[in-house]
């Protein structure tokens, strides 16, 4: 089957043929993998990984149902594992899908049965590798617990941002988003959000992972206001540490997602992007085939060209609406 790995060396993803995967799990043919921002730097910057890209994923059960997958295989034993933190497993990036074990940019992927997760019947699957990236915004803002009066700032407009305002925008009083490009500022009001934060807010949630975007937070923030670091940090950054302590700022940093009781991150995202189908619609600017999966990643990394989330797709069969036959669409 086809698939899409790093070439380390070279610094690029290239397509490859690989065996169909075998043994236990359950097989998903993927419909869906969504090029994520740490997929870009992990390439660009010659990170080691060992099999098939992707983590942003959806396809099809042999029954035929559409689903997402939580893209992690952790030990379940260890004591994150048994809290419901499966995101920071002690085995460490190991146990991610796309990262340490095989993900979902190619044909087919086996995968435990805990990494399906059900979509609303609304959801279509082209549109569900959105989970993810959802399920991260989920599980940061669960730990804010924002309520009906709260006033958010987010900064930074690429997908986890936007996936932010997209979880915020119904549940509290006001959300302003500090976007740089067009692309992003459309995406944003479609949302629902307004351009352009101003004044002092409740809560300020940093999705840019630089010092410049960290001390633009920081700046919004009022008075014994939250600060949720939702970005990935790649490298250091510069804290304002004075700013923080004179305004008595709350920082809490997110990874990932987990589960509290019978509740997971991943299905709470599913269950939003049912209700709210105008997310996939401001979030997926782009649709490749997997084939394309280098033209694909160059145009991820192009945000002022008007990128938001690039989305491989594979072909599949659909019937036409005209003479009722089969016919390959990608879409």
């Amino acid at each position: 089957m086809k698939a899409v790995r790093s070439c380390r060396h070279e610094k690029k993803v290239t397509l490859v043929d690989v065996p169909r995967p075998v043994g236990a799990g359950v097989r998903v043919k993927v419909r869906s993998a969504g090029i994520c921002a740490s997929d870009l730097h992990m390439v660009n910057a010659g990170f080691d990984i060992p099999g098939i890209l992707g983590h942003e994923v959806a396809g099809l059960l042999p029954d035929g149902r559409a689903v997402a997958l939580e893209p992690l295989s952790p030990c379940g034993h260890c004591d994150c594992c048994v809290q419901g933190d499966y995101g920071m497993c002690r085995q460490g990036a190991g146990v991610v899908h796309g990262v340490g074990l095989d993900g979902g940019m190619a044909e087919e992927i086996l995968v435990p049965e805990r990494c399906i997760v059900p979509l609303p019947g609304n959801v279509r699957v082209e549109d569900a590798c959105l989970v993810e990236p959802l399920a991260v915004a989920a599980h940061g803002i669960r730990r804010l617990t924002p309520d009906a009066r709260s006033r958010v700032a987010i900064i930074g407009a690429g997908p986890l941002g936007l996936c932010a305002a997209a979880l915020c925008v119904p549940r509290v009083a006001e959300v302003a988003v500090a976007a740089r490009h067009d692309a992003q500022k459309a995406a944003a009001e479609k949302l629902g959000a307004r351009l352009g934060p101003q004044g002092e807010y409740d809560i300020v949630i940093e999705c840019a992972g630089t010092s410049g975007s960290l001390a633009e937070a920081v700046g919004l923030c009022g008075p014994r206001a939250r600060l949720l670091l939702l970005a990935t940090y790649w490298e250091g950054v510069q804290l304002p540490a004075f700013e923080v302590s004179m305004k008595n700022l709350t920082i809490e940093a997110s990874f990932m997602y987990s589960q509290r009781g019978l509740s997971r991150d991943v299905d709470v995202a599913a269950q939003l992007l049912g209700r709210h189908p105008q997310i996939a619609a401001a979030l997926i600017s782009h649709r490749l085939p997997l084939h394309a999966a280098e033209e694909a990643f160059a145009l991820a990394a192009d945000r002022a060209a008007g990128a938001i989330k690039v989305v491989l797709c594979l072909l599949y069969t659909s019937p036409s609406p005209r003479d009722g036959e089969t016919h390959l669409v990608c879409r």
